[in-house]
């Protein structure tokens, strides 16, 4: 007998990967569910399934590059930060959106010398609306202080995702592609004089690179945005891995003091 809670998983996951804006073989999902209720139950199919759907329009009527397009001429219109921050606020093109209580953009001192860019909100920014609130937010204000830094003075902090992903996975491609002219208009208003990349995912999204995090860390780099600014940047360990493995924060010290050294010498 077909187990009718399969059956029903199946018809949530299916309606929720179309609300996300996931493509999906709406005829090979029916001709499943009619064999889960003739015999039992086939849910290592859905994969496949997914894989094989013919890459149309998603159900908001716009195809990912369509979004991307979208994104570039809000960014563009934006003049000042606020106005930015209220742009990403009203963007419906990332579909984790839709799953999150808020839209975290950013926090901190607009125009800081110093910015600080994350990999996308956790559960308790989502909460709160703010980047780098939690656990590793707190790890991050500590690291900051020690150079003397922080968000309530002379730094300006952000991301390269502003909804959080499910399960708090990291974002994928797709996600931080449609976020990528929010970012770069970020930095263009913001005109820090040096970037943090906090961790490996926003050091090889603003690099466009595949290198880990333990390889460019404490290593100074470009960032160059389309619309021509250029800030030197500098990868530094997550704050949450560090709070993982502790052992690694010496090397996070000698990043800091990286930091702090190339911040007196733009000064």
């Amino acid at each position: 007998m077909p187990n009718p809670a399969s059956i029903e998983a199946l018809q949530a996951l299916t309606d929720w990967w179309q609300d996300m804006g996931v493509e999906v073989d709406s005829a090979r999902i029916e001709a499943l569910m009619r064999e889960m209720k003739a015999s039992s139950p086939v849910l290592k199919e859905i994969g496949d399934a997914v894989k094989a759907a013919p890459k149309t329009t998603s159900r908001r009527g716009r195809g990912p590059t369509d979004w991307v397009a979208e994104a570039t001429r809000a960014a563009a219109a934006c003049d000042s930060l606020e106005t930015l921050k209220v742009a990403i606020e009203a963007f419906e093109g990332c579909p984790l959106k839709a799953a999150g209580e808020h839209t975290v953009v950013y926090d901190g001192v607009p125009g800081a010398d110093l910015m600080v860019i994350g990999e996308g909100p956790g559960a308790e920014e989502d909460r709160q609306g703010l980047p780098f609130v939690g656990k590793a937010g707190q790890l991050l204000d500590r690291m900051l202080a020690a150079i003397g830094r922080s968000r309530a003075e002379n730094t300006f902090i952000t991301n390269v995702n502003y909804w959080r992903p499910p399960g708090n996975r990291s974002p994928d491609v797709e996600e931080l592609d449609v976020c990528r002219p929010f970012v770069d208009r970020m930095v263009e208003l913001g005109k820090p004089k040096l970037i943090i990349a906090a961790g490996g995912v926003p050091a090889k999204a603003l690099l466009d690179g595949s290198d880990g995090i333990m390889k460019i860390r404490g290593t100074e780099h470009v960032f160059t945005t389309p619309g021509g600014a250029t800030v030197p940047l500098i990868p530094i360990l997550h704050p949450a891995y560090l709070l993982r493995r502790p052992q690694d924060k010496s090397r996070a010290w000698r990043d800091l003091l990286l930091v702090e050294q190339r911040l007196s010498e733009l000064a």
